[in-house]
């Protein structure tokens, strides 16, 4: 009997993520566009994001809003399908044996670490600055995948399969930032429920539940759970996504009959082409005017803005070149340390984990959110322009070396 099989799981996930990260380039220019539209139009984009659609799911956030069910609700779904792409890849995937993750988790650890030095240089640790540290720390996959679709053969299959696998150690990174970091006020009861849920949810998994239903059931109550215990309620996604049953299949690596592959498959299209979208229409309307221009010139501006653009090329490129100077480890087959620069600098688009952590940074003040995200947006305009110009104009291997390479 035939094994029943999907298309690549990979190949799957960089088409998606390629298509998503054209309609999340559409959805900022959007929210950019009606935001400066002045008069009726501005003021029924910002009414629409402060309408109250809910009941208080928490006292700390009070009534739900259409960006409070976005940012808090409909996120921890794409955090879901991260967690997914996370177990596979580690499970069964591009990053399932040390040899495999060894480099990409080297160059995510160094790219997450400069930018966050650099924005601390930067705002020379002025006070009521510093919290903002992990904003230029984090890539977003779905914009850059996108930027290397446009490229076509001249971006090698071996760079977006390395900035994949960086981008998805990077989001593993960033989910522990958030944990970590951005946590205040715990309710000890509604945490004791989650890590209920959770364990049970684990059990499931133990006691060989392959159904979907009951998972996604214990993800709806994590998260709630979550919600309520002052933990940020995304993290709820990454957290149940590591009890979903994964079959190991090699040779076909995405079975029907493999729960993870199925729900991932599932969500996967409703998050890159929804959830991430309507993330960046909600989140990306930045009036430009004079203020927001002189707010570029602010160090909080500046520090997210070089962070991404300088900090992340710098700590991926560089430890890149020194692993494979060291012997601990090869640049990515068939590609040139130039299109190895270009790739890096395309790291620097953190445009969703970075508006999604500037949020948190800055809780209930909308000036530093508002100087956070003019240097978001600038640092990863910069990133996606520079690494499409490195890569658009970098001659490729020759094929003998870029033989030697792959081999």
């Amino acid at each position: 009997m035939k094994s029943l099989r999907r298309p690549s799981a990979l190949r799957a996930f960089l088409t998606g993520e390629a298509g998503g990260g054209v309609i999340l380039m559409v959805a900022a220019a959007l929210a950019m566009l009606v935001a400066n539209i002045p008069g009726a139009v501005a003021h029924a984009y910002h009414a629409l994001l402060h309408m109250q659609t809910g009941p208080v799911l928490s006292d700390k956030l009070g009534p739900m809003t259409v960006h409070l069910w976005i940012n808090d609700g409909l996120m921890a779904i794409f955090f879901l399908v991260v967690g997914l792409e996370i177990k596979r890849e580690f499970v069964d995937g591009e990053l399932a044996t040390w040899d495999k993750r060894r480099l990409p988790v080297l160059a995510a650890a160094a790219g997450m670490a400069l930018p966050a030095i650099v924005y601390l240089i930067v705002t020379g640790g002025q006070s009521g600055l510093s919290n903002g540290w992990a904003i230029p720390a984090a890539t977003d996959i779905a914009f850059a995948i996108g930027v290397l679709a446009m490229l076509g053969s001249r971006a090698p299959a071996s760079l977006k399969l390395f900035l994949t696998t960086v981008a998805i150690v990077d989001d593993m990174g960033a989910v522990a930032i958030i944990a970590l970091f951005y946590t205040q006020g715990l309710d000890m009861a509604a945490l004791a429920g989650a890590a209920v849920v959770l364990a049970a949810m684990a059990g499931m998994n133990r006691l060989g539940v392959k159904a979907l239903a009951p998972y996604l059931i214990g993800f709806a109550l994590l998260w709630y759970l979550t919600l309520l215990s002052g933990v940020h309620a995304t993290v709820a996604g990454v957290l149940a996504a590591m009890t979903v049953p994964l079959r190991r299949t090699p040779g076909a690596p995405d079975a029907v009959d493999s729960p993870l592959h199925r729900l991932e498959h599932a969500l996967h299209p409703w998050s890159a082409y929804l959830i991430v979208p309507l993330f960046g229409f909600v989140n990306a309307g930045l009036e430009l005017n004079g203020e927001a221009l002189a707010m570029l010139m602010q160090p909080l501006s500046l520090g997210v803005a070089l962070g991404l653009f300088l900090g992340k090329q710098a700590g991926i490129f560089g430890s890149i070149w020194a692993a494979h100077k060291l012997g601990f480890g090869e640049r990515p087959g068939g590609a040139s340390w130039r299109q190895v620069h270009g790739m890096a600098m395309l790291c620097g688009v953190g445009f969703t984990m970075s508006l999604f952590i500037g949020g948190l940074a800055f809780p209930g003040d909308a000036h530093m959110v508002e100087e956070a995200k003019i240097g978001i947006l600038a640092g990863s305009l910069l990133s996606a322009l520079g690494g499409f110009a490195v890569l658009r104009w970098a001659a490729p291997l020759p094929r003998s070396s870029a033989d030697a390479a792959a081999s």
